[in-house]
């Protein structure tokens, strides 16, 4: 009999091996340790070296997330590549599948930023719930560091580089036990890592624009209550869809951007700090690898076991967020 439903069942992760810490930020931008600390959590990031790629970051964590899973690369049929910093705007997906010897496996980028990963997650089931596929890797991957005003206090204190994946295969079973995405691009302006066009004539009456991508900008106070206000709400329609309490819940894995959210969004919905995964102390925020990292942390530690129900939830520019309920095995 076909099987139709996903079990999530290998995880892997990688991040430089460079390290800049709050005190190192304070040779760069007029900031302290004690207030990078008290307002973000986060104690130290990791940037990638010239010599590291999103390709290189994403096929580290994606073959470890295959060996974890029992297959091998040339089992998987898709690979999705979650990822806002390409090493090509045309995609890097096809670079990893190469990399990682997937001969079989169609692979393309999906942007959704820090909401990647679940977004990411919930497109793969679809393909697995339909039949097409039946091995599929998802990575979520960003090298941030290459578009951090590194003069601008509110925004460079805050971002990290890594990769996170995971396996999603068919299985009797379904593991995706319920899932909602939201956008709401009124809300765009609020963070952004824009394009900037720069008009040129190339002929008489013939005009073009031709420009680069600007830093990252961000309204800090605006997505912070973006995130409250909305990250609970959805975890809430997961829940609803997956016929489960909060009581349920094994673990929580919030898109790692500020402790002060994850510590809030728990808060709200009465879930008590021993289940909220955190590890952005040491990693800042990461984007679309977050979710994957603290998830492959928590399993490498032995906290997370099979059969444990996590919530988690990403959110972030477009704006986008969503949330997905899922029981991590087979």
């Amino acid at each position: 009999m076909e099987k139709l439903g996903i079990a999530i069942t290998g995880s892997g992760s990688a991040v430089p091996k460079n390290h800049l810490s709050n005190q190192d930020l304070t040779e760069l931008v007029e900031t302290s340790d004690d207030w990078i600390t008290t307002r973000t959590g986060i104690r130290q990031r990791c940037l990638a070296l010239p010599s590291e790629s999103v390709s290189t970051l994403a096929a580290d964590a994606g073959s470890q997330a295959i060996a974890a899973a029992g297959i091998k690369a040339t089992d998987l049929d898709l690979i999705l590549l979650a990822t806002s910093t390409p090493d090509d705007l045309f995609g890097s997906a096809c670079q990893i599948q190469a990399a990682l010897g997937a001969t079989k496996a169609v692979a393309f980028d999906l942007t959704a930023a820090c909401s990647g990963f679940v977004f990411g997650l919930v497109t793969a089931a679809q393909y697995i719930r339909t039949g097409v596929y039946q091995n599929v890797l998802l990575i979520g991957a960003d090298i941030l560091s290459r578009w951090v005003d590194w003069q601008d206090r509110r925004t460079c204190v805050l971002f990290g580089d890594g990769a996170g994946a995971v396996v999603l295969q068919a299985n009797n079973s379904d593991r995706l036990l319920g899932f909602s995405l939201k956008s709401d691009g009124t809300q765009n302006r609020y963070l952004n890592l824009a394009y900037t066009p720069s008009a040129q004539e190339l002929l008489p009456n013939v005009n073009i624009t031709q420009g680069t991508y600007q830093p990252i900008t961000m309204n800090g106070k605006e997505v912070y209550r973006f995130a409250v206000q909305k990250v609970p709400e959805i975890i809430d329609k997961a829940l609803f869809q997956a016929h489960l309490t909060v009581e349920q819940i094994d673990w929580l894995i919030l898109h790692q951007a500020n402790q002060r959210i994850l510590n809030a969004v728990a808060q709200r919905l009465n879930i008590p700090e021993n289940k909220v995964i955190s590890n952005l102390a040491n990693y800042g925020n990461t984007s679309a690898a977050s979710i994957p990292l603290a998830l492959d942390e928590a399993v490498r530690q032995g906290k997370i076991k099979p059969h444990d129900i996590i919530a988690t939830s990403g959110f972030g520019a477009g704006l986008t967020w969503g949330a997905a309920i899922f029981q991590w095995g087979r």
